[in-house]
C-alpha cells in the first residue's frame, strides 16, 4: 500500500475529476490521496464526498507557484482552510492573475494569425482554473501543433512567441498564508529547483525560518540516491517528509498515481504530518 500526496484534477491542469482521482486511487491500492490543484481548492469537496464510498482518505491541499530571489518554487499546502480570509483572498488574487494572463496569451496568438478565442479556451477548460495546458490543447485542436510539448516549446514556455508572465507571491508570503490557514507548507519536487540539490543547503534554512515544515522527498524523478540526500537535508532542518506522483492524467501520457513501478510513498508519513498538526492544535 502507498499514499499519494500530490495530484491534480480538472479544476486546474489535470484531466480527471476529483471523484475520478479518488476512484482511481482505490483501484490502484492508494489508501490516501491529496488533491493539490494549482491556486484553487475548489475540487477538494468533490473528492471528500466520495471518500467513504471508495475507502480512500482525502487530504485537502493546494499547490502555489512562488518566487524566492531568482528561483521559482512550488509550495504545497496541506490541511489548509480555504475559507480563512487571508488564504481565500490570496487564492482569489492568483486566480484573477491567471485569467488576465490567459486573455493576453489569446491576444498574442490572434496577432500571430491563429484563430483562438476566449470562448473556445473556456470550453476546453470546462471547470476550475484555466491555464496554459488548456491553451496548448486549443493549439492542438487548431492543428498548429501536434503535441502539448510542441505547444509549450514553440508558443507558451518562457521566451516563446505567446508567453506571458503572471503574478506570483513570494515564498515568504505563500508560506505565511498556508500557516495562517492552519496548514502545513511543503517544498514540492526539489529536483525541479536544482537538479544537483546543492541549492538546498542555503535555501532550506531560509524557508524554514519562513515557516516551511516539509519537503517532498518521494517523487517519480527523484530516485533512491536522491531521496537519501533529501532525507538528510530534511533531518538537518527538522522538516517532514512527504511525497506524491504529481499525477495530471491524460495530459501527461504514461504517468500514473503512486505505487507499482512509480514512486512509493510510505503511508506513515501522513500520520507524522497529522501528529505535527495536532501539536499545533490545527487538526
Amino acid at each position: 500500500m502507498t499514499i499519494d500526496l500530490h495530484t491534480h484534477s480538472h479544476y486546474s491542469d489535470g484531466t480527471k475529476s476529483p471523484a475520478e482521482l479518488v476512484q482511481l486511487a482505490s483501484m490502484s491500492g492508494v489508501t490516501a490521496i491529496a488533491i493539490t490543484d494549482h491556486d484553487t481548492m475548489d475540487g477538494v469537496g468533490e473528492a471528500e464526498a466520495v471518500s467513504a464510498k471508495y475507502g480512500v482518505e482525502v487530504v485537502p491541499g493546494v499547490e502555489l507557484s512562488v518566487v524566492h530571489e531568482n528561483l521559482v518554487l512550488h509550495i504545497l499546502g496541506y490541511y489548509v482552510d480555504a475559507q480563512q480570509k487571508d488564504m481565500a483572498h490570496a487564492l482569489t488574487v492568483l486566480q484573477e492573475a491567471r485569467d488576465r494572463r490567459n486573455e493576453k496569451i489569446i491576444v498574442k496568438l490572434q496577432e500571430l494569425g491563429i484563430a483562438a478565442s476566449i470562448e473556445e479556451m473556456k470550453e476546453i477548460s470546462g471547470v476550475g482554473q484555466t491555464g496554459r495546458p488548456h491553451i496548448a490543447k486549443l493549439l492542438m485542436n487548431h492543428g498548429v501543433v501536434r503535441s502539448m510539448s510542441q505547444a509549450f516549446n514553440e508558443y507558451l514556455a518562457k521566451g516563446c512567441r505567446a508567453y506571458v508572465g503572471r503574478f506570483a507571491y513570494s515564498a515568504k508570503d505563500a508560506i505565511a498564508f498556508i500557516n495562517a490557514a492552519g496548514g502545513i507548507a511543503v517544498l514540492a519536487h526539489p529536483i525541479q529547483v536544482d537538479k544537483t540539490l546543492c541549492v538546498l543547503n542555503s535555501l532550506l534554512p531560509v524557508l524554514k525560518d519562513y515557516g516551511l515544515e516539509g519537503i517532498e522527498t518521494y517523487y517519480p524523478s527523484q530516485k533512491k540516491k536522491m531521496q537519501k540526500r533529501i532525507r538528510k537535508f530534511a533531518a538537518t532542518n527538522d522538516l517532514l517528509l512527504t511525497g506524491g506522483s504529481d499525477y495530471h492524467g491524460d495530459i501527461r501520457p504514461g504517468t500514473r498515481l503512486a505505487g507499482g513501478h512509480n514512486v512509493y510513498v510510505p503511508p506513515e508519513l501522513l500520520e507524522t504530518m497529522k501528529e505535527r498538526l495536532s501539536k499545533k492544535g490545527t487538526l
